[in-house]
């Protein structure tokens, strides 16, 4: 893993935004989903109330490993292994105990799978689940990678199931808490 360590803001929020790690651009930019895959990740919050900015200010976003790992040989960011996954994962319990989130948006297949078993993202994206978020249960709905690379949230089924994921959080009473903070100027948790 390659430092510095990117965190997003700290934010006292009913929701929590995990990713799987920081990509190249990030550990620069100090700011998670700060590139590409978060251009296209605030493109889908803005269709459900939020724009990057109210999201940036009203959701907790953490990552399940911390630093960039690196590239691949042949391209991509490479995958954290288990053993940086084990090392990095006191923060998210930390984190998790500190917020009790009502609301967990793991976002990717590596991020559900700390919460959900993954096989296949159309098995648990378009739905919500109730999880062991580290010894307190809580709402779960998954998002596929918003990557370039990917086009699983660019065909069907990954499409439409991306579609029921986000009307599932837009009516959620957690993001509808922070629909109405913007609204009013504040945050109300």
């Amino acid at each position: 893993m390659q430092p510095p360590p990117v965190v997003g803001q700290p934010v006292r929020s009913p929701v929590l935004l995990l990713g799987q790690a920081p990509g190249d651009k990030e550990p620069k930019l100090q700011r998670p989903f700060a590139w590409t895959a978060g251009k296209t990740l605030f493109k889908w919050f803005s269709g459900i109330g939020l724009n990057e900015e109210e999201v940036r200010e009203r959701v907790y976003m953490a990552a399940v490993c911390r630093c960039f790992p690196g590239k691949k040989p042949r391209g991509g960011d490479r995958v954290p292994s288990p053993q940086e996954i084990r090392q990095c994962r006191r923060w998210l319990e930390r984190e998790c105990e500190l917020l009790a989130p009502q609301l967990l948006i793991p976002v990717g297949k590596l991020a559900i799978a700390q919460f959900i078993e993954c096989h296949r993202l159309s098995e648990v994206i378009g739905q919500q689940h109730r999880v062991e978020c580290f010894g307190r249960e809580t709402d779960c709905i998954p998002l596929p990678h918003p990557s370039g690379a990917s086009t699983w949230h660019r065909t069907e089924p990954g499409k439409t199931l991306l579609a029921h994921a986000l009307a599932l959080i837009e009516h959620h009473p957690a993001w509808t808490s922070l629909q109405e903070a913007a609204g009013s100027g504040g945050m109300s948790v």
